[in-house]
């Protein structure tokens, strides 16, 4: 298993390459583009990753010595002073003064700052995938919003067919009353089924309104003029798509770059069980010196430091078995991560072939329906169709044509679903 995801998650690591595929259209691409600067989220993850390269500059800048200056002065009351006979000899003066430059530097770490480094190194690059994770989520969800409007203002437009067309049978038979070929019930029932669909159009319409206040929050913008439901993938086989999943996805990304801080954090405690050597010195002027005590004298000192842990109770120990098990768990989570997305995108390839069929399929209930409605129609202008017959024909010609567009709608989710978890960049 380690071996499975040591391969698929070295895989990861080409992330950031872009495919030359052309996904959505120019309108899509321009609302992906305005969202990258109107949505505030998308500058919090820019700080993210400026942050994190902050801390590794930090880090690397460990590598240089610490120099200070410091200055002090103290007052000492009473004297330090010894009787010699007659002779008072004074060993410290009255008024202490000292200023040096201090300086410290290590020479050897062990392997401490570089695997430091190596570390924020790693936190960086997470930083910049769990950026990508947001563009390619808010890109994604401005793509769901974009056709669910374009289903509802082509779910609106069916809705204003099948208006127009019992309307058009609503005055045939408001015609046929007056001459005493209908009833009164037939006119109410037609007119029953009209506010039925009014209600419906009201419905989608409102649907309508609240995807375009959503556009407007991710992107600035509400309106579209794009008609029809279209999402240019190629034909991936699951072998493909999970190889492109492993390639583009930030979220394996991110799983790989958990695993990686994760062996950071190891090794780091791992290397408290090592000596440490550094070299201080320090150079400046100040007085006491006997036998002129209160002149102010140049002094200097240097030396090397060497420190070794013996023994801190076990708790260097602790730390490293406690953050093997981090590790084990990150290890498990990745390989989670990519068994879920197998599953995932299996499922997408399957709707994918789904909806195909069902759209062909479709066209043949939209033909026989539309045929079946007209038949109808014709029988109501010479009086021989019952309403019964009139909703029924029209129900049957909506239904295949909703049917139609759901399908339509659904093929499109299902691609934009697998572009989704193959990490595929919609704009560059």
């Amino acid at each position: 298993m380690k071996k499975l995801i040591t391969s698929a998650l070295f895989l990861v690591s080409l992330t950031n390459i872009a495919t030359a595929q052309n996904l959505v259209n120019d309108e899509l691409s321009n609302l992906l583009t305005q969202s990258l600067s109107y949505y505030p989220k998308v500058k919090e993850t820019q700080q993210s990753v400026q942050l994190a390269e902050d801390r590794l500059l930090l880090t690397q800048l460990n590598k240089y010595p610490d120099i200070n200056f410091d200055a002090s002065y103290a007052y000492v009351k009473p004297k330090i002073e010894v009787q010699f006979g007659e002779k008072l000899f004074q060993f410290a003066p009255e008024h202490n003064m000292s200023a040096a430059l201090n300086g410290t530097y290590t020479l050897f770490d062990f392997g401490r700052l570089k695997t430091n480094i190596e570390k924020a190194k790693n936190e960086l690059q997470s930083s910049k995938h769990q950026a990508e994770q947001l563009r390619s989520n808010l890109f994604y969800q401005i793509c769901q919003v974009y056709y669910q409007m374009i289903y509802a203002k082509k779910s609106i437009e069916i809705q204003n067919t099948v208006l127009q067309l019992l309307n058009e049978n609503k005055n045939v038979i408001e015609s046929q009353l007056k001459n005493g070929n209908a009833i009164q019930l037939d006119l109410l029932t037609i007119q029953s089924k009209i506010d039925n669909e009014l209600n419906r159009k009201i419905d989608l319409e409102t649907s309508l309104k609240k995807l375009a206040n959503l556009m407007k929050y991710g992107t600035g913008i509400e309106e579209i003029k794009e008609h029809q439901l279209q999402f240019a993938l190629n034909n991936y086989s699951v072998e493909e798509a999970i190889q492109q999943a492993l390639l583009h996805n930030p979220s394996l990304a991110i799983a790989k770059d958990k695993i990686n801080i994760a062996k950071s954090e190891l090794a780091i405690s791992k290397l408290n069980e090592r000596p440490y050597v550094g070299m201080k010195a320090s150079m400046g002027s100040k007085n006491g010196y006997l036998p002129a005590i209160q002149d102010q004298r140049f002094n200097y000192n240097a030396g090397i430091g060497f420190s070794v842990p013996l023994f801190n109770g076990g708790k260097t120990k602790q730390q490293i078995k406690i953050q093997q098990q981090g590790l084990a768990i990150q290890e498990t989570d990745a390989a989670v991560v990519l068994h879920d997305f197998e599953k995932d995108i299996k499922a997408a390839i399957i709707d994918i072939q789904s909806n195909e069929q069902r759209i062909k399929n479709a066209a043949s209930q939209i033909e026989q329906a539309a045929l079946a409605q007209k038949l109808s129609n014709v029988k109501l202008l010479n009086g021989t169709a019952t309403p019964i017959e009139i909703t029924s024909t029209n129900s049957d010609y909506q239904r295949a044509l909703f049917n139609q567009l759901q399908y339509q709608f659904q093929l499109c989710s299902a691609k934009l679903e697998l572009a989704r978890l193959m990490g595929l960049q919609l704009i560059h």
